[in-house]
């Protein structure tokens, strides 16, 4: 008589779920892993054509540069600023008459004097016109000295003179019985005699 032996059936056991949830993680990082290599590998080849691109090229001014005036980029560079004004007078001529002195009411001492000025010649014309004024052929400037220097050697002075003076132009305000006037003169920092003599400034 044989007797059949039978093995028992054992039931598949079900993963726990503490290992499903390690499993998932890991690709999850896996996944994450390759993509971001991915992306870096995308970016290092699109950084490397465009440096193929530009080689050799000028870059581009960033949003901050400005450009000079020779037309290179410099950052924060300040644009150039206009030139200061400029007042220089040179005059050359004949003194109308002897320099004067006087004090005025702040207690300050000036002198002033006339200097004759001879214009350049007008254009030749082939007719004269008949009617008209004249054209002027000097111009009476005058002068103020105001330093101790100047003040000396136009006191020197003697009238017909030819005298070289240096300085600037000035509009002086004064009251009188019209209101409130002006005048230009000009402010001497140099005056000596072109016929000899040192030049005197301040």
């Amino acid at each position: 008589m044989t007797t059949s032996r039978t093995e028992p059936i054992t039931a598949a056991k079900a993963p726990t779920p503490t290992a499903t949830a390690t499993t998932t993680k890991t690709a999850t990082t896996t996944k994450t892993a390759k993509t971001a290599k991915t992306a870096k590998t995308a970016k290092t080849a699109k950084t490397a054509k465009t440096a193929e691109m530009t080689d050799g090229a000028p870059a581009a001014p960033s949003s901050g540069a400005r450009r000079t005036g020779r037309g290179e980029v410099g950052a924060g560079v300040a644009p150039p600023t206009s030139s200061p004004g400029r007042n220089e007078v040179r005059l050359s001529g004949r003194l109308a008459a002897e320099a004067e002195e006087r004090e005025l009411p702040s207690g300050d001492r000036i002198v002033t004097l006339r200097v004759v000025v001879g214009r350049a010649p007008a254009p030749a014309r082939r007719r004269q016109p008949v009617e008209g004024p004249r054209r002027a052929t000097v111009d009476t400037i005058d002068v103020v000295c105001w330093t101790a220097a100047t003040r000396r050697t136009a006191l020197r002075l003697r009238a017909d003179d030819i005298v070289e003076v240096e300085g600037a132009l000035r509009r002086r305000f004064f009251g009188g019985a019209a209101g409130r006037q002006s005048r230009y003169e000009v402010e001497a920092t140099a005056v000596r005699r072109a016929s000899g003599g040192a030049r005197v400034g301040t």
